[in-house]
């Protein structure tokens, strides 16, 4: 379990990530907003990076941007020249070298980095300066403290693709209902060996 504490960055968010039996399911909300304003209700803070990997993450949406973009450049270059895809340890390992190498300046996002390696499902958790953690469930941003909770109370080894994608929206759910700056949708990425489906809920259910 990782959870990260509340209020770290202005930008308010809440993702969460988790292993499942047959893969990995990250999930965030909607809004994106800035101390007491909300800038958008339509952003996007989950993103495919190659065919079995995927990033989630809270903090300020155009470093998550310039993060995407440099890490599926270098995906892109990895596939070329080794003829394979990166293996999601890779892909943490070098977001947690760039992270660190910007520690005098800081990249504001937390970051989970999941998807398949040779079948295998793994989850990392970054965090601004370059630590990684691997986990099998974790939470960020500002409604952290009430989506782990759900997480711990109900996450199993050995859940099913479709019970980690319930669990997922029911704790982004239950953060959306309590904080503030997290909210209008959420947006899932579900990384199996079939590949990446990614998914879109409304705040509460119908």
């Amino acid at each position: 379990m990782a959870s990260a504490p509340a209020n770290l960055y202005a930008a308010g968010a809440t993702t969460v990530g988790l292993k499942c039996s047959r893969g990995v399911v990250l999930a965030t909300e909607k809004r994106v907003s800035y101390g007491f304003t909300i800038m958008s209700k339509a952003g996007k803070k989950v993103f495919p990076v190659t065919k079995y990997l995927g990033v989630a993450f809270a903090g300020l949406v155009s470093d998550m941007q310039a993060v995407v973009r440099r890490l599926t450049a270098e995906a892109n270059l990895y596939e070329l020249e080794h003829g394979k895809l990166m293996p999601v340890k890779a892909a943490a390992k070098l977001l947690a070298n760039i992270l660190y190498s910007q520690r005098s300046y800081p990249i504001l996002a937390e970051i989970l980095v999941g998807g398949l390696s040779e079948g295998s499902p793994q989850l990392f958790v970054l965090d601004p300066l370059g630590s990684i953690i691997e986990d099998n469930y974790a939470a960020l941003g500002t409604g952290a403290p009430i989506a782990i909770g759900i997480l711990e109370t109900s996450y199993r080894d050995d859940l099913s693709v479709e019970e980690a994608e319930a669990l997922a929206v029911k704790a982004i759910r239950a953060a959306i209902e309590r904080d503030a700056a997290s909210g209008d949708g959420i947006d899932v990425l579900i990384i199996t060996d079939q590949g990446i489906l990614e998914k879109s809920y409304p705040a509460r259910p119908a």
